[in-house]
């Protein structure tokens, strides 16, 4: 797995944060050389537009606008911290990518999948991942995971949250190659043992 460029990825309620902080752990135990990094943010220009994108006085910021604001903080990201790690043999382990960008803005915001893949090429250059995992989970599961994630989908409303995993899903049927697809609905021991098994298989 030296060298790889890995992304966990999926809806709000899926648990993926979880399976990101225990596989980080595994690889620092062993002392193999990880790169951890989030979006958006992970520098410090990318956390000034974080809180930008998060700040909810921006309430008219416009979906393409937020958008292009994602792929900045990415662009900023991709130079500062993915490349170079990658460059020194590191593992780099991501919490989204523009996997997210295209299930959120993309399949459940509407924005022309063509138009954001444009707007990604320029971001992030030859910074593509090895491996995109999705934790797949359906809108009732995540929900009833985090109390806060019932007000979240309350506002959305349900049929935006069905697009958004769908929206991952076409993602990887598209390229089944870049990504695996985990039942994250399973408690999270058994998903671990998915996602171990699923990266021995890719990876060795």
């Amino acid at each position: 797995m030296r060298g790889k460029f890995i992304v966990f990825d999926g809806p709000d309620g899926s648990g993926k944060s979880t399976q990101f902080a225990r596989l980080l752990a595994m690889l620092r135990e062993r002392d193999i050389p990880v790169c951890e990094v989030r979006e958006p943010g992970g520098t410090r220009v990318g956390e000034r537009i974080r809180q930008i994108l998060l700040d909810p006085v921006h309430s008219e910021m416009s979906l393409r606008c937020e958008m292009m604001l994602y792929m900045a903080s990415r662009a900023q990201l991709v130079e500062e911290r993915i490349r170079p790690a990658l460059a020194r043999g590191e593992i780099v382990l991501a919490d989204r990518y523009v996997s997210s960008t295209l299930a959120y803005q993309g399949a459940a915001g509407g924005l022309p999948i063509d138009e954001i893949m444009a707007v990604a090429h320029a971001a992030c250059r030859d910074a593509w991942p090895d491996l995109v995992v999705i934790f797949d989970v359906d809108e009732a599961t995540a929900a009833s995971r985090l109390s806060p994630l019932l007000d979240r989908m309350e506002a959305k409303g349900a049929e935006f949250h069905r697009k958004v995993r769908q929206g991952y899903l076409d993602q990887a049927k598209r390229d089944p190659a870049r990504h695996a697809v985990l039942d994250a609905r399973r408690d999270s021991d058994a998903v671990t043992v998915n996602l171990l098994n699923e990266l021995r298989r890719r990876f060795g």
